[in-house]
């Protein structure tokens, strides 16, 4: 199992070009499925997650026609094609690594008329329930029932009786569709928003969806659906509406830079002192965030697609609440909670997404850190400096957060289980690297190098 070795006390300088955003990523793949057209999708970061995701794809039957870097380009460019399927189910051991794998639920339901997916897994960071996935395809006419850890959907009478319901329809039969609805979940939910998002593409008539996830990369998501042909109105607001058609075509379209890359390494830079550029960023994305990390001290120049930072004294303690999109994001908790363990004075950090995304605290104690749990806030308490140590993981962005902190410590630090921060950033230690961190990946034994998407997309090719 590999591990990060970090050795502290060195400022960053230099540029960093951010990858594409692994949440806008995941769910565009997924709509890959909505149409047999092909799909180009440029600046897909080579993830972990997104490895995952493509294993799952082609496994279902979804043809990775061509994988290769793209001049310039800070991802790498995917071609799918899902023109038929060899089956509608995603199996337990391929959703049990990643929550996002719920995402192919509404696309396989909305053009194929039924899907049975295994309940997922992933970061085990607090409840993240799909009941509200299941109440808006319920909405739109699905008939859905969970068994033996199943999502089992199927639209009423889409299938003959006594037929396998997770057939391919063949290309002549007309579908039978979903039906637009006014659906108002009864939280705000991303991925809930985009499952139902992608299935009203394809349902008769019209659909609202009110409370909608506003996130950045539900935007994406959407813009990308109107590439295919998708009639949607609202973008980037907490009501969307969908027309429905019958059939939705190809498409280009270039993933959306990672907001939270972005926001880690303006901490790491914070945190551990020096000048950045981070180029291929959507400042815009980041409003709140770049406003904390001024508070801080940060010395922030924006531009359309960079940020320049500059970080001269030691940062100061900055409080907040996380909360959805446009506030404070969660997937940026650990991150400013490791900024402040070494700024001076005393923050409080209040998670209302997320009841166990504290998990990390106990490790950051390790290196030092002063922090003090009362519910869902903690109080931390700037430290002069913190130690280098052998911690672990706990989640992606927990990974994150003891990099950072590992960055400013005095010492040695080891970081185990960063399985974890493959799953959301790609190649952090070349990053880190590059801009005079010095960090080191090593194995618990000798091992290749994580396969590429491409190899993993030739390897279901040959399954």
């Amino acid at each position: 199992m590999d591990k990060l070795r970090i050795q502290g006390g060195h400022r960053l300088v230099g540029e960093i070009a951010i990858s594409g955003a692994k949440n806008a990523a995941l769910p565009i793949l997924c709509a890959c499925l909505l149409t047999a057209d092909p799909v180009h999708l440029h600046n897909v970061p080579n993830l972990q997650d997104v490895r995952t995701m493509l294993a799952l794809l082609g496994h279902m039957g979804v043809h990775i026609d061509l994988i290769a870097h793209t001049p310039g380009a800070t991802g790498q460019t995917v071609t799918l094609q899902a023109q038929k399927l060899l089956e509608l189910t995603a199996p337990y051991d391929r959703v049990k690594a990643m929550r996002a794998s719920i995402l192919v639920l509404g696309p396989l339901l909305a053009r194929f008329g039924a899907a049975r997916v295994s309940l997922p897994g992933g970061c085990a960071i607090g409840s993240r329930p799909v009941d509200q996935h299941i109440k808006g395809l319920c909405a739109l006419g699905a008939d859905i029932h969970l068994e033996h850890g199943y999502i089992e959907a199927h639209i009423p009478g889409a299938f003959p009786a006594g037929g396998n319901i997770y057939s391919t329809p063949t290309d002549n039969a007309k579908p039978i569709r979903l039906k637009g609805h006014r659906i108002i979940p009864d939280m705000i939910t991303v991925t809930g928003t985009e499952n139902i998002l992608m299935a009203a593409t394809l349902a008769e008539g019209e659909t609202v969806i009110e409370n909608a996830a506003r996130e950045p990369e539900v935007t994406d998501l959407a813009r990308f659906l109107v590439a295919m042909g998708a009639r949607i109105e609202g973008i980037g607001t907490d009501c969307l509406v969908i027309q429905g058609v019958e059939r939705l075509h190809g498409a280009t379209y270039t993933i959306a830079p990672d907001r939270i890359e972005a926001g880690t390494f303006l901490c790491a830079v914070a945190a551990t002192g020096g000048e950045l550029t981070l180029r291929n960023v959507d400042p815009t994305s980041l409003d709140v965030v770049l406003d904390k990390l001024r508070e801080a001290g940060l010395i922030l120049e924006v531009g359309t697609d960079t940020i320049h930072a500059i970080m001269r004294d030691r940062p100061r303690a900055v409080s907040f609440r996380t909360s959805e999109y446009p506030a404070f994001p969660t997937d940026l908790q650990a991150q400013f909670m490791a900024l402040n363990c070494v700024a001076e004075g005393q923050a409080c950090v209040t998670e209302t997404i997320f009841e166990n995304r504290f998990m990390h605290v106990g490790e950051l104690i390790r290196l030092g850190a002063s922090i003090i749990i009362e519910g869902n806030k903690a109080w931390v308490t700037g430290m002069p400096f913190v130690s280098g140590a052998n911690v672990m993981a706990t989640d992606l962005r927990a990974s994150a957060g003891l990099v950072i902190t590992a960055l400013a410590a005095r010492g040695e630090t080891t970081i185990d289980r960063i399985y974890h921060l493959d799953r959301g950033y790609d190649a952090m230690e070349k990053k880190l690297c590059a801009v005079g961190a010095q960090v080191e990946r090593i194995g618990s034994m000798p091992t290749l190098s994580s396969p590429s998407i491409h190899e993993v997309a030739r390897n279901e090719a040959h399954a």
